[in-house]
C-alpha cells in the first residue's frame, strides 16, 4: 500500500542521499513548465528542451545549495530561465518569442459557432503579435504570471527579483501592452 505523495522538499532530501528514483520525480512533476519556461524565454523549442534539459542536470547538482525551507519549483524555474538566457544569447539570436495561447473550454460546453472561433482566433492572433512587440523584460514578466500562472512571488523568484518589483513592472508591461493592441481588446487586458 503506498501512502501520500511526497512534497518537494522530502524528495530533495531523498535525492540528496543518493536516491535517484526521488530526484527522476522532481523532474517527472516539473518537466513541463520548465519546458515553457525555456521557450518563453529561448524563443524556440530546441533551445527550450536543451535548455530544460541541462537545467535539470544543473539542479541535480547544485542540491545542496537549495534551502530546503524554500519551495523547489521557483528555485528550479531560475535555473531553468537562466540556461534559456545563456543559449539564447550565446547562439546570438534576437528571434521573436513564440507563445501558445489556448482556450479550453471544459467538455460540458457547447461547441462555439465558427464566428466565435474566428473571432478568438484573431484575437489570439492580435495579443500574440502586440506580446511580440514588447521589450523582452515585459514579455517575461507577463508570460511568467499570466501564461505560465506562476504567483507574483513565484514570478519573483524565477525572475531574481523582489515581489514589488514584479508588481511595478507588470504594471508597466499591461500598459504597454494594452497600448498595443487594437481598439476594444485593448481595454480588455486588466491588471
Amino acid at each position: 500500500m503506498e501512502g501520500r505523495p511526497l512534497d518537494d522538499s522530502e524528495l530533495v532530501r531523498r535525492a540528496r542521499a543518493g536516491d535517484e528514483h526521488a530526484y527522476e520525480e522532481l523532474v517527472r512533476r516539473h518537466q513541463d513548465v520548465a519546458f515553457r519556461v525555456a521557450m518563453l524565454v529561448a524563443g524556440n523549442a530546441a533551445d527550450a528542451q536543451d535548455a530544460a534539459q541541462e537545467a535539470m542536470v544543473k539542479a541535480f547538482y547544485a542540491l545542496d545549495r537549495f534551502r530546503l525551507d524554500a519551495p523547489f519549483r521557483p528555485w528550479l524555474l531560475s535555473i531553468v530561465a537562466n540556461e534559456a538566457r545563456n543559449r539564447r544569447r550565446s547562439a546570438g539570436r534576437r528571434e521573436q518569442l513564440e507563445l501558445t495561447i489556448s482556450a479550453q473550454r471544459s467538455s460540458g460546453d457547447a461547441a462555439p459557432s465558427p464566428e466565435e472561433t474566428a473571432i478568438a482566433h484573431e484575437r489570439q492572433r492580435a495579443l500574440v503579435l502586440a506580446l511580440n512587440r514588447l521589450k523582452e523584460a515585459d514579455r517575461e514578466v507577463i508570460a511568467h504570471r499570466y501564461l505560465l500562472e506562476l504567483s507574483e512571488a513565484e514570478t519573483a523568484q524565477v525572475l531574481g527579483c523582489r515581489v514589488g518589483t514584479v508588481k511595478s513592472r507588470l504594471s508597466r508591461a499591461l500598459e504597454r501592452l494594452r497600448a498595443e493592441l487594437p481598439g476594444a481588446l485593448g481595454e480588455e487586458v486588466r491588471t
